[in-house]
This record gives C-alpha cells, structure tokens and sequence, in this order.
C-alpha cells in the first residue's frame, strides 16, 4: 500500500485509538510489559499514547509515528500522566538514530504496519544499548489451524482498511532479527505475544 495512503487511515483512526486506551484486557497487558521500561525510551508508533500510564515515573520517552493525528492524542496522553516525553512525526521505516541510543526500546502492536518488520526489528536491536531491554506486544498469526485459516482469508480485507497484516509470524521475527527473546507470554490463541528481550548478535 502507498504509504501515505497507509498514514491517512490510522489518521482516521486516532479517535478510536483514544477511546480503545480504555480495553481492560490491553490495560493488563501493557501494565504488565511496560513498568519494565528504564531511562531513555525509544516507543515505536507510539498511536495515541495507551503505555503512558504504565511507564516508570524516571523514564525519558521518545514517542514516534508517522500519523499527527495519532500523536496529537499521544500528546494529551503524557501530559494527562506526567510524562517526560518528546514526538517525532516520522516514519519508523526512514527514522535513523546512532547505535546503542536507547535503553529501553517499545514497540505494542505496530509490527503489523511496516511494509518490512524484519528491517525495522534489526533497527531495534541496533538502536538499543547492550544492557538494554526491549519489550514488545504485537500481534500475528495464530498456531491454531481453523484460526490462521481465517486471517489468512481475512487479511487482504484488514490490510486495506485498517492497514494491518494479521498473519506475520511476529516471534519468528523477532528471533530472525538477532534479538534475544528472555520471556514470552501468549494470549487469544497464540495471536497476541508479551516479548521481554534484549540486544543480541546483528545479522548481516
């Protein structure tokens, strides 16, 4: 999909992102992965702000996505929870930041977007510092049969109006980018994976 294409739907989208900070099983997830973030903070499509109410009181964020509208939500959302926070307006697929910038590095539910998620996982493993951690939560294809079946079929569809791939294999992933996976927890049949990671050997 042409990418601006791509931003104007989550354009669209950034009300009900706001309102969907409120999903009570997301809360418990996020609460969970986020509260180990430490120092500064790399956030990857940072939508409209829905980790800022579990980050560590001390971090530093970097909050970044390629949808204004997204960030102008994400905006109120730090200033409601007191968050040191700065936003770039960019697209994770061109940003560059200098190896080992950050200390913690987030990404919740963004790897379904990018054109090549392997490149911007390689990206994270680069950007984040060797004692660092990284912590995502994202979304993929199921291990059971009848369910994958259905994203399969469902995918084109999704992708045209969400703009979001439901069948990557997200650990598989993140294991071929070189990041080294500490702790996994799955959930909805395998669909939704907590990752708590940390830098690893870059492949060429």
């Amino acid at each position: 999909m042409e990418k601006q294409k791509l931003i104007r739907i989550f354009d669209k989208q950034a009300v009900q992102y706001e309102r969907r900070r409120e999903n009570a099983g997301q809360q418990r997830w996020r609460q969970k992965l986020i509260r180990h973030a430490k120092g500064d903070v790399l956030e990857l499509a940072v939508g409209a702000g829905a980790n800022f109410p579990y980050y560590p009181s001390e971090v530093k964020v970097t909050a970044a996505d390629f949808s204004q509208a997204m960030l102008d939500k994400a905006i109120g959302a730090a200033k409601q929870h007191h968050i040191d926070a700065e936003f770039l307006c960019s697209d994770m697929e061109d940003i560059r930041f200098p190896d080992h910038s950050f200390d913690t590095i987030v990404s919740t539910l963004s790897m379904c977007s990018y054109a090549d998620p392997l490149q911007v996982l390689k990206n994270i493993n680069r950007w984040c510092r060797p004692d660092g951690r990284i912590l995502l939560m994202e979304h993929g294809i199921s291990s059971n049969f009848a369910v994958s079946a259905i994203q399969r079929t469902l995918n084109p569809l999704l992708y045209r109006t969400l703009g979001c791939h439901h069948t990557r294999n997200i650990t598989g992933l993140v294991r071929e980018s070189g990041i080294v996976i500490e702790q996994v927890e799955s959930y909805w049949l395998n669909m939704v994976h907590l990752i708590w990671a940390r830098p690893g050997r870059q492949p060429k």
